[in-house]
Formats: structure tokens, C-alpha cells, sequence
């Protein structure tokens, strides 16, 4: 963007302040449900803790293809809303729910297919056998998620962003006290451990489902969205759906990819390091994960304003993102590094590998309040491309960038041996050299040009 394409309105601010912040809290449930399994497991040990990341990470990149597509939907309901075709956001919908169930098959196949794939990055057999019970209950059940994925869409495309907030609040007041009874056995529930971790997880989303669908049927929108008329399928709006959506849920089907293999390479440096990785990432995820919500937000409001044609509201809504972003990823940066010493104890229950743990935990959490910052930038920047529909130079970049960063981390670990502390910090200026070449794209304005603008809306 240009220095007259920075448009300030304090207005534009107080909405997306208003869309905003219900998705950061929504996404920050999710965030939290993750820390806090963790947080029960690494009571039963760090084998325990480190399982349930590499198992968690493994199960989301296995449907993270299917979760870019429908994700997608939100800046298509937004696009519909902004043209002032309501009939079609329901459409939308309809289209992921059909394509969601379809792909049920497809998940249990790939579930058992990838089942062995922690023995085979070389873990320790009695975690890859805590990571692969983990995966297993998630993956054969992983349908769910997509639903709930579908039907949240629908409400951050129109903006009715409490509602996302509200139903997924519901759910993780659900899903804490009965994760905890169903790890440890208690309230009369058995212990299950890690297994429990994961049931408490598909439990409770199947919960949050029933609560959307009572919104979402809800009389004022059956008769403002025509969704009573929505269950069918529509050719033009699938084909829509899957030729802007296809590029976003590729990119983030191999930014998984890579950000997997590279975990689990950095895990088989041995139990200390996994375990270290695991406490820096699940304070990562509190950070990363409610940015989420700004980015749908601003995904949201541009797909609007390209829905209608009004780029100089489009400008608003960046500049708006990018205070909102910076604010608050430099206040969790400064809150990482200050009690970064605090903030990795509270992980520590056995004194097996303890000082090593510390160590290096501490180190990586400075490296994590340094690359916080980008994370921000670069929410704001891809929720301005996407909901601009720039979908195919977004997935082409970021694939790029996390793939070279893999091929790196691989002679860094497996062929040259240098450390986990040399694998982390070149982690940390990938992150800033992707948010480097984000800003640039904003910057070119490549993006808003008409034409593009007008082929996004061509079903």
C-alpha cells in the first residue's frame, strides 16, 4: 500500500474492534482447550505433554486441507453480503456442509495411513504409542470439526461475530472439567489419559455444533438468507468455493506439512527438547491462535467492501488491523520475555530432565517474544489478501517460504547435527522473512486491481 492508501477512521476501527474481538476470544477457546490438555497431561509426565503435541499437530495437518477450503466461506458469505445477494450466504454454507460429509470416507483412510508415521520420524516407542492414540481418536472423528468449521463461517462472513463467540465459549466450558475428569478418572468417569485429552475434544465440538444449528435456524435468519431453500447443491457456487478456497486450504495443507516434519524433527533431538518445544508452543498457540480471529475479522470486512466495489473502506479496515495486531502481539511479546522464566515453570512437574528443560525453553521463549510481533503483521496482511480473494499469490508465497525454511531445518538437524538451539533461531527469521515479503505484497497494490477484484466475484 502507498502512504495515501493508509487511511485512518476511527469509526472503521470501532467495528473492527466490535468484529474482532468476539473472534479472538472464539479462537482463543480453542487456543486454550490445547493449552490446557497440555497442561493436565504434563502432570503425568513430559512424554505425556510431548505426545499430545506431536499427535495434535499431526491430526490438524491431516485435515488442514479440507479446513483451508471451508474456512474459505467466510469471505464468500462476506462477498455475497457485501453485493447484497443474502440468498447466496446460505448457499455457501450448504455447499461446505455436502462437501465436509463427502470427505468423511477420505479421513478415515488417510487416518489409517498416517497412524505410524511418529515411529517412523524415529520417536521413542512409548511416545509415538501415547501420540498415536491421540491422532487416531481425533482423525476418525475429525468430520466433526469441519462441521463446526462450516457453520462458524456463516457467522463471521455476516459479521454476527458473538455468536462465533458465544457457541465456542459453550463448548470449552464443557470441554475443560470433562477433559480433566476423563484423564484422571474422576466424577466417576475412568481414567483414560491421554485418550481422554482427545474424547473430551470431539465431545465438546459436537456440543458446539448443536448450539450453531439452533442459531443458525433460527427464524430471523431462515427468512433473511432463505436457507430453508439453501440444502441443495449449486454448481456455479461450488466451483466458486473451490476455485478461491482450493488455493487457501493447499497453503495451509503444506504449511502444516512443514511445520510438522519440522517439529517432528526437532522432537527426535530427544525427550528434554520435545518437551521444551511443547511449553513454548503452547504459550506460541495463546498468542497465535485469537490473531486468528483478527484475521477473520478483517478477512471478513474486506470481502465486503470488494463484495462492493468501496476500496477506499477496504484501506480503513487495513490500517485499523494493523493497530489492532501491533498492540496486541507487542503486549504479549514484552509479557513472553519479562516472565518468559515464570511462564516455562509452570510446565515443570518432575525433576526428570528439569534444569535441561528450563534451559532451553528459556532461550526459545525469546525467540518466540521476538517473532510474536510478525505474527501480527503478517494476520493482518493475509486476511487483507484473501479477503481481497489474492488467494493463489498468498498460497504460493507462504508454501515457499515454509518449505525452504523445512529443507534448512533438515541439514540443520539430520545432516549436520548442529542443535536445537541454532534449528530454533533459524525458525525464528523465517518467521520474519515471511512477514518481510507479505508486507511487500500489501505494499504493491498488485492485488486491488479492478479487474482481479471483478474476477473474484465471477462464479
Amino acid at each position: 500500500m502507498n502512504l495515501k492508501d493508509w487511511q485512518y477512521n476511527s469509526t472503521t476501527l470501532s467495528v473492527l474492534l466490535r468484529m474482532s474481538v468476539p473472534m479472538v476470544i472464539s479462537q482463543g477457546t480453542f487456543a486454550l482447550m490445547i493449552f490446557t490438555d497440555r497442561y493436565f497431561l504434563a502432570q503425568l509426565g513430559p512424554i505425556h505433554m510431548a505426545a499430545a503435541l506431536g499427535g495434535g499437530v499431526a491430526w490438524y495437518f491431516s485435515i488442514s486441507l479440507l479446513n483451508g477450503i471451508l474456512a474459505y466461506a467466510t469471505a464468500l458469505v462476506a462477498q455475497y453480503m457485501g453485493a447484497k445477494q443474502l440468498h447466496k450466504c446460505s448457499l455457501v454454507i450448504s455447499q461446505g456442509l455436502i462437501m465436509a460429509l463427502a470427505s468423511t470416507p477420505l479421513l478415515v483412510l488417510v487416518g489409517f495411513a498416517m497412524r505410524n508415521i511418529f515411529t517412523g520420524m524415529g520417536h521413542a516407542a512409548d511416545q509415538a504409542a501415547l501420540e498415536k492414540t491421540y491422532y487416531s481418536i481425533l482423525m476418525f472423528c475429525s468430520v466433526t470439526i469441519l462441521i463446526k468449521v462450516c457453520l462458524s463461517t456463516f457467522f463471521s462472513g455476516i459479521g454476527r461475530t458473538r455468536v462465533v463467540m458465544v457457541c465456542d465459549v459453550l463448548g470449552i466450558l464443557l470441554n475443560i472439567p470433562l477433559t480433566w475428569c476423563l484423564i484422571f478418572g474422576k466424577a466417576g468417569f475412568p481414567a483414560l489419559g491421554i485418550a481422554g485429552a482427545a474424547y473430551g475434544t470431539v465431545i465438546s465440538t459436537v456440543f458446539s455444533i448443536i448450539i450453531y444449528l439452533v442459531f443458525y435456524l433460527a427464524k430471523e435468519n431462515r427468512e433473511r438468507f432463505n436457507i430453508s431453500a439453501s440444502f441443495v447443491f449449486n454448481r456455479g457456487i461450488t466451483i466458486r468455493y473451490l476455485r478461491l478456497g482450493f488455493p487457501s486450504g493447499m497453503e495451509m495443507f503444506l504449511n502444516v506439512a512443514a511445520f510438522n516434519l519440522f517439529l517432528l524433527m526437532f522432537q527426535s533431538y530427544g525427550i528434554a527438547e520435545a518437551a521444551s518445544a511443547t511449553i513454548v508452543f503452547n504459550w506460541d498457540i495463546l498468542s497465535f491462535v485469537p490473531l486468528l480471529g483478527l484475521n477473520i475479522a478483517v478477512m471478513s470486512m474486506i470481502g465486503r467492501f470488494v463484495g462492493s466495489g468501496d476500496m477506499h473502506k477496504a484501506n480503513e479496515v487495513t490500517t485499523a488491523g494493523y493497530i489492532l495486531g501491533l498492540g496486541y502481539s507487542l503486549f504479549l511479546a514484552l509479557n513472553f520475555l519479562i516472565f518468559r522464566d515464570v511462564l516455562v515453570e509452570l510446565f515443570i512437574f518432575y525433576e526428570e530432565s528439569a534444569a535441561e528443560i528450563r534451559s532451553l525453553a528459556g532461550y526459545m521463549m525469546v525467540g518466540l517474544s521476538c517473532y510474536v510481533l510478525c505474527e501480527g503483521m503478517l494476520q493482518v496482511a493475509t486476511g487483507v489478501l484473501r479477503g481481497a480473494g489474492d488467494t493463489r499469490w498468498v498460497m504460493w508465497a507462504s508454501i515457499s517460504m515454509h518449505w525452504a525454511m523445512l529443507v534448512i531445518q533438515f541439514f540443520i538437524i539430520k545432516v549436520f547435527a548442529l542443535g536445537p538451539r541454532i534449528s530454533w533461531v533459524a525458525f525464528v527469521i523465517m518467521i520474519l522473512g515471511l512477514m518481510s515479503v507479505f508486507i511487500y505484497r500489501l505494499g504493491s497494490n498488485r492485488w486491488r486491481d479492478p479487474d482481479k477484484l471483478q474476477a473474484v466475484m465471477t462464479e
